[in-house]
């Protein structure tokens, strides 16, 4: 069981990034899917989540409107698109696979290894 991430860079503000995560071993629609984010000395933060089959994507208001959660059941992948990029989005962004959709790391059972993406000018 595997999530590979990759898309992460480096960015200008106002710039776009489209972040894939690709699992294999399991079917990725099955599972609740969410990003997250994390930088130095903070906690890993929400930063979008769907649940197992589709639905409504949640986001976390500072994200809202910006970025993008999808999922392609052919590919095994799931997406962030991420638009208008300001440096407060520079993080690591990590893609997980769990029982539910949820703003809680440790509702997630598979994560991937992280992505950097840097906002700045």
């Amino acid at each position: 069981v595997q999530l590979v991430e990759s898309g992460g860079g480096l960015v200008q503000p106002g710039g776009s990034l489209r972040l894939s995560c690709e699992a294999s071993g399991f079917t990725l629609e099955y599972y609740a899917q969410a990003w997250f984010r994390q930088t130095p000395g903070k906690e890993r933060e929400g930063v979008s989540t769907i649940g197992n089959g589709g639905g409504e994507a949640y986001y976390a208001d500072a994200v809202k409107g910006r970025f993008t959660m999808s999922r392609d059941s052919a590919k095994n992948t799931a997406y962030l698109q991420m638009n208008n990029l300001q440096p407060e989005d520079t993080g690591v962004y990590y893609c997980a696979s769990g029982r539910r959709p949820s703003w809680n790391v440790a509702h997630y059972d598979y994560w991937g290894q992280g992505t950097q993406v840097t906002v700045s000018s």
